[in-house]
This record gives structure tokens, C-alpha cells and sequence, in this order.
């Protein structure tokens, strides 16, 4: 989480490699190989841009909890990509805002979907009716099309608002995957608390009784998908879901339950494939068990890559956990800009920081890779009384 920059930092350009990579293999045609060590340059500007769309879901956030409007989106869907600092907000138009709910009516103060609760909310959830924003859906504009070589449609979930603070005991409690999986993997499991948050449908009350509508955030999504695929069922088109910390276990979910489903498919008057459908990760925590993983990696139409910071510890330390296909490290501790302590765990699971990692990580650290992003880290440091993070060489303003 991280506020907007002062001003928004260009990213590095698609096609800044010497040999452009088509974006097919961007996207994971090739599961990423050749592509990760040395870092590709344009698979490089490819994860920036997704971060930053991810990013946006966190700017445009109202998270202060004494707002009228705690819990919304701050800016409207035609404003959110420009207004959050996005280096291209030109290439996508924001077409649907997701709202999500939970469980925690009945739910034990130690569970963890309680725990998962007060992490991503800050419009608490006890009376039936509401929500919080938890994302949106964007498609590729015709400028879009010509930059990126396709129409990508994007689903961008939020991650945690407030640190994640498990009670001492609790254990993750795990439930059935079958409704993402469309029932072809019974004994797939995912973590419960994650589940909620994308499954939960809103109770809503009129005048008459209490009623149960089909609005979880999973409905919601699925619906948009369907959309944007039919609209453009004749051209060639790329489904992308990104997010970072609980977000991206949100991606993870949405991500199988769209190929699984068939949401990826166009119409069947249609000439086109199946869209591939690519999760795009940042800081992931386990999201499922071994079954899980497994009935991930079997659709072939599905890709994900993991972007881990060697220093986080919200990913799983056992990488054998990691439900994506590809796992692509970063260590921000190298930064020559960054002064980063043993304990400054929160720094390093922050997105800006993994934005401004991938900026210049890989086998040239030259100080030029690395300072994109280096407004919004400091922007960010400043904001949270964090400079002393930064390394002395940089000149800040007096006062900082």
C-alpha cells in the first residue's frame, strides 16, 4: 500500500529490448523462458505496468476510516487510471469497480477470515449491505491495442489496507476449491478466509424479508469477463489478472475459476482461441494446498509468475508452496537508493517497493534501471515517516 506520487514517473517502454518479445510470450506462452535471468526489457515494462494497474487499486482506495466514504473508491472509473499516476492511462478504460464482502457475522474473533477482514476492510462488514471496493475491471483502448499488440482485459484486485496480524493460535483453515475448480478437482483446497472475501454474496434487505442476490466479487468479475470477451470475441485478446499481498490470492482464485469455467472462451460463432488467461503476482502468501497446485498448473489456456522480493516475508519460505508456474526473484536490498534495515519487513512487502525493485534489478544494477518509481518510493517514505530508509546520497527536500 502506498500513496500516489506527486507525479507520475514513465515507466520503460514497450519494445525497449533490442529484439521485441511478442507478447504471447509476455504473457507466458512459453512459461518465461529466457526471459527471467537476465530480466527481458520488455517483460521488465510489461510487470511495471501491471504493477502499477495493481497499484491503482490501493490509490484510489478511501481508507481513512472517519470518511463518509470509508471503504469506496475515491475517484470515478473514467478518472482512477489517470489519478492514481499510471504511466499510460491512455491504454486502458476502467469498464466495472468491484465490490466484495465477508463472513464475519458468526465468524470467531480468532479465525482467519476474520483476521483476513479487518486486513482488507475498513468498512466493517457486521450489518448486512455492505461492502468495500476491492478492485475493477479494465479492457485495452484502440491506443491500447496498437502498444500492446492485443485487447487485454485486466482485472486488478486490492490487497491489504491494514498489516495483517494473525492471533497466536490460529492455524489456516482450509475449504474446498471445487467452486473455482467447476467440481473437476474435489480434493483441492484453498484458504478459507481468501475464499470468502471472492465468494461471500451480500445479504440485502427490503421492506418484505431479508434476500440473498448473486453480488459477490466473484459474480461480479465473472460477469465483466464475460462482457469483454464477448464484445471483442473477434479480435485477439489476453485476460490478465493482477494484485499484490492478498490481492494476488485474489488474482490466483480468479484467475483458474475464469479458464476453468470457460469465461475465457469467445462465442461460439467465433474464430478465435480461447483468450490465455495470465495471473500476474507481487507478494503473494500461500493461497492452497498441493491439490490446488496441481489443478492450477493443468489448464493449459493459464500462466503465473510470482514476483517474490528476497527479503519479504509474506510469501511462502518454502517455495514448493508457491501455486504459480514461474517464480521471479528480486532483492530491493540491493537498491543503492534504499537504506532498508533487518526489520523493515513492511518496506520490503510494500508494492511500490517491489515496483522500484523490478525497475533495476537483474544482472545491471546501474542506477539508471533503478529510478523509475523512485518518486513514488519516496513519496511513500516521506508520507509514512520512513526516510531514514532512504540512503543518504539522495537529496531531499528540508525538512523531510
Amino acid at each position: 500500500m502506498a500513496p500516489t506520487g506527486n507525479a507520475p514517473v514513465s515507466s520503460p517502454k514497450l519494445g525497449a529490448g533490442s529484439i521485441p518479445v511478442p507478447w504471447e510470450e509476455l504473457q507466458g506462452s512459453c512459461s518465461w523462458e529466457g526471459l527471467l535471468d537476465p530480466l527481458d526489457a520488455d517483460l521488465r515494462a510489461s510487470l511495471i505496468a501491471y504493477g502499477e494497474l495493481a497499484e491503482a487499486a490501493y490509490d484510489g482506495f478511501d481508507a481513512d476510516e472517519k470518511s463518509p466514504h470509508a471503504g469506496s473508491c475515491m475517484y470515478t472509473q473514467a478518472g482512477l487510471l489517470a489519478a492514481s499516476g499510471v504511466s499510460h492511462p491512455e491504454y486502458y478504460t476502467v469498464t466495472k469497480f468491484l465490490q466484495a464482502t465477508s463472513e464475519p457475522r458468526g465468524q470467531s474473533p480468532e479465525s482467519e477470515s476474520t483476521a483476513i477482514g479487518k486486513a482488507l476492510f475498513v468498512q466493517q462488514l457486521e450489518k448486512p449491505g455492505r461492502t468495500n471496493w476491492i478492485g475493477y475491471v479494465a479492457v485495452a483502448t484502440d491506443d491500447g491495442v496498437k502498444a500492446l499488440g492485443r485487447r487485454d482485459i485486466v482485472v486488478a484486485w486490492r490487497g491489504t489496507v491494514n498489516i495483517l496480524e494473525y492471533p497466536k493460535d490460529v492455524e489456516f483453515q482450509y475449504k474446498s476449491a471445487a467452486q473455482v475448480l467447476a467440481g473437476d478437482f474435489p480434493d483441492a483446497k484453498v484458504r478459507s478466509g481468501i475464499l470468502d472475501v471472492y465468494t461471500t454474496n451480500n445479504p440485502v434487505e427490503n421492506h418484505i424479508m431479508p434476500m440473498i442476490v448473486r453480488n459477490s466479487a466473484r459474480d461480479q468479475v465473472l460477469a465483466e469477463v464475460r462482457k469483454q470477451v464477448e464484445a471483442y470475441k473477434e479480435e485477439k485478446t489476453s485476460i490478465t489478472v493482477t494484485g499484490h499481498s492478498l490481492g494476488a490470492s485474489l488474482a490466483t482464485l480468479n484467475a483458474v475459476d475464469i479458464v476453468a469455467h470457460g469465461y475465457n472462451v469467445p462465442g461460439s460463432r467465433s474464430e478465435q482461441t480461447p483468450c490465455p488467461v495470465t495471473a500476474i503476482l507481487f507478494a503473494s502468501p500461500h493461497v492452497g494446498d498441493d491439490n490446488f497446485k496441481s489443478a492450477f498448473a493443468s489448464f493449459a489456456d493459464l500462466r503465473a509468475l510470482h514476483v517474490r522480493n528476497a527479503g519479504d516475508k509474506v510469501p511462502p519460505a518454502n517455495e514448493n508452496m508457491d501455486v504459480a508456474t514461474v517464480v521471479l526473484h528480486i532483492d530491493t536490498d540491493r537498491s543503492p537508493y534504499l537504506n532498508l534495515r533487518p526489520n523493515d519487513d513492511v518496506t520490503r512487502h510494500n508494492l511500490e517497493c517491489y515496483l522500484h525493485g523490478l525497475a533495476g534489478d537483474g544482472k545491471s544494477i546501474a542506477r539508471t534501471l533503478w529510478r523509475p518509481h523512485l518518486i513514488a518510493i519516496v513519496t511513500y517514505m516521506w508520507c509514512h515517516a520512513l526516510c531514514h530508509l532512504l540512503c543518504c546520497r539522495l537529496i531531499l527536500p528540508w525538512g523531510v
